[in-house]
């Protein structure tokens, strides 16, 4: 492990009352990677980054940053910076003066301070704002205030949490960008925690997927969208999210409601009731698609066009999928994601195709389908299965 990595071992968090926040998480943060922690609300993610911080106390196991055990240390002695998503900057001091608060309250030489602060004003683009206070600066400048306030103590770590998630949406978009631009710049150990997928997929260079306090999977943002290595994986990680559907596997075939689709070439898919999921990416308009994949044709009852693609959702005559895995990936459960075709228990996949294709709800429409893409769970498990040689390596728990 290099100097400024991080290394989490077995961690688990029990509070008062028996909560089991996190359960036995291991993970291995490299010198200057930007890891990701991402799952639904309550999944342990936030929990899990307080205890890297320092900021709760494991029950059992160990924190080390760089060579340093520091799972008994204070969150002072870690040497790591904190942003959080409200900003806690101080509204009676100047932007300047946030800047510099903790040098100052380690008594940093006032040249040294200005110096630093100087730097890293130039760094975000805080120069002209150092003598305004935070009420009179926009959300974005705030977070940037936030953002250089833990620069400046140049620590060995930052630990984020979720600190995008109290701007709109443009700016979010914008504020992504120039994190991954700070981060390439600066090089500093990142362990970021979000419950957007999106936001996950874009920054992190390893993504680590928790549910219920259980690591699911840790790796790149392509292996977990292209190799999820179960079922709530699969149905977390995308947008929009992997259709799933019970199938018949069987014979060279895979078969549901009225459908009927080659198998994978080259997978050994186990015969049986299988969930099998696929992708809307892998679905192409059959007017431009290649001559050899197979095709069904829908009647789309939403179309959503977005310009350069449109997502296209029609309805399959087949059960919706409801497993345990496919419940707890949906990020409220309270919001019935169903909500307007109630009364329709079909399954609804959505296929995410050119945009310069014109499709109009209720009208047929032919769909080709990469089928050398698709997804095999077990249904009970929800493990994934039938992966050949492209098998991904699930986090033993």
């Amino acid at each position: 492990m290099t100097e400024r990595g991080v290394t989490v071992e077995h961690v688990t968090k029990v509070f008062e009352g028996g909560v089991k926040a996190v359960d036995d998480v291991s993970l291995e943060i490299a010198d200057g990677e930007f890891m990701v922690l991402v799952g639904p609300s309550g999944c342990g993610k936030t929990t899990l980054l307080r205890c890297i911080a320092g900021l709760e106390q494991v029950s059992s196991g160990r924190v080390i940053v760089g060579d340093d055990d520091v799972t008994d240390h204070s969150p002072r002695e870690r040497d790591i910076a904190m942003v959080f998503q409200n900003y806690a900057l101080y509204p009676h001091m100047t932007v300047g003066e946030n800047l510099g608060f903790a040098l100052k309250l380690r008594k940093t030489s006032k040249a040294e301070r200005a110096r630093r602060v100087g730097d890293v004003a130039a760094k975000l683009g805080l120069e002209e704002l150092l003598d305004r206070k935070p009420g009179d600066i926009s959300g974005g400048q705030r977070q940037r205030v936030a953002m250089g306030r833990a620069i400046v103590r140049e620590p060995k770590v930052f630990l984020m949490d979720e600190p995008l998630s109290n701007l709109d949406a443009k700016l979010r978009v914008s504020m992504r960008g120039e994190l991954a631009r700070l981060h390439d710049r600066l090089g500093v150990t990142t362990i970021y925690v979000t419950h957007d997928q999106i936001e996950a997929m874009t920054l992190g260079q390893r993504v680590a997927v928790l549910r219920d306090g259980v690591l699911q999977q840790v790796d790149t943002p392509q292996t977990l969208f292209r190799r999820p290595a179960n079922l709530f994986v699969a149905a977390f990680i995308g947008s929009p999210s992997m259709n799933l559907v019970e199938a018949d596997v069987g014979n060279g075939f895979v078969r549901f409601a009225d459908i009927e689709l080659p198998l994978p070439s080259g997978r050994d898919v186990p015969a049986g009731r299988l969930i099998v999921g696929i992708r809307p990416t892998d679905f192409a308009h059959g007017a431009s698609a290649d001559p050899a994949l197979p095709r069904l044709v829908v009647r789309p009852e939403v179309v959503e066009d977005l310009g350069s693609e449109a997502h296209v959702t029609f309805p399959v005559d087949a059960p919706r999928v409801v497993a345990e895995a496919v419940q707890a990936a949906v990020d409220d459960p309270a919001d019935d994601e169903g909500a307007l075709f109630a009364d329709d228990q079909r399954s609804l996949f959505t296929a995410r195709v050119d945009g310069e294709v014109s499709i109009r709800p209720g009208s047929a429409v032919e769909l080709a389908i990469d089928t050398n893409r698709m997804h095999f769970f077990d249904a009970a498990t929800g493990d994934v299965v039938g992966v050949g040689h492209a098998a991904p390596t699930p986090v033993a728990h």
